[in-house]
Parts: C-alpha cells; structure tokens; sequence
C-alpha cells in the first residue's frame, strides 16, 4: 500500500533539539571541545566600549570563521549563508533556530578593526599551538620548515611595470594594501619585474613552472612528531624572505612556548652559508637540510670538494700537492679576507699551475685555480658529517609532513588564492587557516575527551 506524507501544514508547537541532531562523531563536534574562548574575551574587552549599543558576539563571529576556514567556505556571504541553513554550523556557532546569523559585512568590519588591532588571529593561532603540548602532539625535537606560493587577488590588467614611475598618492589608488607597501618599501632592492596596483605587496612569479602570477608565500614551521604547525608567517614570494623568516619562526617558537629544536629540516633554499651558520653557530640547532652548492663545476674540470682544506695552514692543498694560499706576503694593515660574499678566497701560485701537468683538467681558461671559502664553511662540514647518517635520512622522509600540510591547506581547505589583499590580509589568511588545520589535527589525534581545565594560554 502506498503511504502518504500527512501534513503538510504548520504546527503549533515543535519538540526540537539541535544538540539531538548533531552526529557525535561530527568534526565540529570534535572540533568544539578543545575551544575556550575565556581568556580571548580578555584579551578583547579592551578594544570595546563600556558604553552604548552591545556588538555582536565577537565569539560568534570567530565559530563562523573557523566553520569557514574548516570546511573550504572562502566567501563571507557564503558562509552566512551555510551557516544560517546547516543545523550542524547553527550548533558550533551557539546559534538557535530563530537566531539570526549576522550579516556578512560584520565580518570585514572586525577584520579591519578590533580583530586587527588586537592581533586576535595570532593569539587564537598560538592558544592552539598551547592546546596541543597540552594533549601531547608537540614533542619539540624535531622541526620542519617550508613556503608555499598562494595566489594574491590581483590581477595582471591592473598592474605596471616594476621599472615604472608610479604615481601612489594618486587617490584611484589609495587602499590600505597600497599604504601598507609604501611603509614597508625597500628602495635598495631591485624592482620587480611587475607590480600590482590592488596589491603592490604581493610578488610577480613564475617559480611553479607555469604562467606567472601574482603571489604571497605562506611559510610553516611544524613539529615532526604529529605535524602540528606551531608557527606562520606571510612574506613576499622571494627565496631571502622565506629563509629570514623561519628565523623569525624559530626565535619566536622558543619565546612564546619554550620550544627550541634539536634539528630543522628544510630543503636547498635553506642550505645556505649564512643560514647554517645562524643554525650551528648561534641556535645550536643541527641543520638536516641540503647543502647549497654554487662552487661545485660539471665541466669535467676538478670540482672545489677536490681540494684538500687544512685549519693549521690555512690553505688547501690541490689533487696537484701544491698550496692553495689566501695572501703570498705580509700586508702592515692587517686585511679581513673577507668578501662582500662573505667567502675568503684562496689562490694558487701561478708558478705552480702554469707547469702542472694537470693544469687541462682543473683550469684550462685561468692562469690559475682560485677556491672561494664561506666564512660558515664549519657550519657546511656539519651538514657533510650529517648527511649520511640514518637520522639525517628520516628527517628527509619526515619533510613531505610539511608538503602534506600544503597539499591539505589548497585542496581540501581550498586555500589555492587569497581573498583579502596586503600583508595584514594574507597573514590573517594564513593564521585563521593554520589554526583550522590544529583543531582538526586535534580531532582526529585526541579521540577522548580532554582533561578540564586545560588553558588556552
């Protein structure tokens, strides 16, 4: 017999409960336990008013964003939207059924004030971090850092040539993007080879192969144990920015959570001379990353690892047995050595090479064969003893934690281009979704209840 739907008209009265129709094993449900928001209405409060009409509930708006952040909803209106239909974002968000869901212009308006001002994003991000030693995800021995190129809102229509008088106080062009650029401009650095007139922060670049566009770069530091990112940081899509700023990761790992690693692993970008040498001679910390090679030759001629370095003389020997010297005589000024490189460089005597038989072999276009030396050169042999050891090779299989996390950031959290523009708006971007990819690392690594009282400090 066939049934039909009785009804069909309004009731009086409903029994409904939204704390009823949310899975138990849903991820926000997961996701709402390891949330305590006490300390971030602290933090808040003096960025209100004692006077006049209340806000909305600046917890409200956090819930949405990290429901958006969450689940890939990139679109502010979006997200009001899902939010006001899906029961399951209604109960995350502590909003009722006849709640009303705030509109999506609330959301831009905190942005760019209180939330901004505060700095609400880095401390929610760090009250994670906090909430993993906690439950014991961190161990603190071992961390990964790389970049990660996000694309800008901008487009290559509106944008000039990076050699190009441009006139900034021109107010079609006036933005806070703009005004931030100008403060934080470089005159020193060689322009560009295009900058964007919406958002002249972000980078011109190809570095993926493909057509170039206009980017930021994300940059993560992450402990190995279970890729809990304990810190972001935004830069310009350059290779100097990325490195300098896993210094600045690292420095303020230690200051804020007391977390100092016994190793970094990184690739080639962060194989260089100075950034080994600010791993080994000043951190402490072993360097299982690439060394940057630039001296090495592939033309057949004998390579600068060829050469034979000895501390006591202060010269290398060449496969010919003769001396490879920094000076031949006795200056009355005493002379650093040192390059503009930072590398020392050693000479032969053009004696000894114009008569070595070997001279075709090692430099056949030179009078004689010079070996430039970094002044961290120690820190580099560090890395040689290294290489071959098996820790070094975990740490190299241990590294695609970080690419995983990148992968998850583009594909699954949607993240594949920015939405707001400027260096304040990327670091917002990447904060709210590093802090996104925690509270799930949370969910799926602590199935049971947390311990009460665990601080969001």
């Amino acid at each position: 017999m066939m049934g039909r739907l009785e009804g069909g008209g309004e009731k009086l009265f409903y029994e409904f409960s939204l704390e009823d129709v949310v899975p138990s094993g849903h991820l926000l449900r997961k996701i709402d336990r390891f949330l305590d928001f006490d300390e971030l209405r602290v933090h808040l409060k003096p960025y209100y008013s004692d006077i006049g009409r209340p806000s909305v509930d600046p917890e409200l708006m956090i819930r949405m964003l990290v429901v958006g952040y969450c689940f890939g909803i990139r679109s502010e209106r979006r997200l009001c939207e899902e939010v006001h239909l899906n029961l399951a974002y209604r109960w995350f968000c502590r909003l009722g059924l006849e709640d009303r869901v705030p509109d999506h212009s609330t959301f831009s308006k905190a942005r760019h004030g209180r939330f901004r001002e505060s700095d609400l994003f880095r401390k929610l991000f760090e009250a994670t971090v906090v909430r993993c030693m906690a439950e014991g995800l961190v161990r603190g021995e071992g961390f990964a850092t790389d970049a990660s190129l996000i694309r800008a809102d901008a487009s290559r229509k509106r944008s000039a040539d990076g050699d190009e008088d441009i006139d900034w106080s021109d107010p079609a062009l006036a933005s806070r993007p703009v005004a931030e650029y100008l403060d934080a401009v470089d005159l020193e650095n060689a322009p560009p080879k295009a900058i964007s007139l919406t958002d002249p922060g972000a980078r011109w670049t190809a570095a993926m192969g493909g057509p170039a566009y206009f980017a930021w770069s994300t940059n993560y530091l992450i402990d190995v144990q279970a890729a809990v990112i304990v810190d972001v940081e935004p830069t310009t899509a350059l290779r100097n920015a990325e490195v300098d700023s896993t210094k600045l990761m690292i420095e303020r790992s230690e200051a804020r959570f007391g977390l100092k690693p016994q190793r970094l692993i990184g690739d080639t970008a962060y194989g260089t001379a100075e950034m080994l040498g600010w791993l080994v001679e000043e951190k402490a910390i072993a360097p299982h990353v690439p060394l940057w090679e630039k001296g090495e030759r592939d033309d057949g001629t004998f390579r600068r690892s060829d050469f034979v370095f000895d501390e006591v003389s202060n010269s290398y020997s060449c496969p010919g047995g003769k001396l490879l010297k920094q000076y031949r005589r006795n200056f009355k000024r005493q002379r650093s050595g040192v390059t503009k490189a930072k590398t020392r460089i050693y000479r032969a005597s053009q004696f000894d090479c114009g008569a070595c038989a070997l001279k075709a072999k090692c430099c056949p276009g030179q009078p004689m064969r010079k070996v430039p030396r970094s002044v961290h050169e120690a820190a580099r042999d560090v890395v040689r003893r290294l290489k071959d050891t098996p820790e070094y090779q975990r740490s190299r299989d241990e590294r695609k934690k970080v690419e995983m996390l990148f992968a998850h950031l583009k594909r699954i959290m949607k993240l594949d281009r920015l939405r707001l523009r400027g260096p304040t708006g990327a670091r917002d971007e990447f904060l709210l979704a590093a802090t996104a990819q925690n509270l799930r690392k949370l969910a799926k690594l602590v199935p049971k209840p947390s311990t009460p009282g665990a601080s969001w400090a």
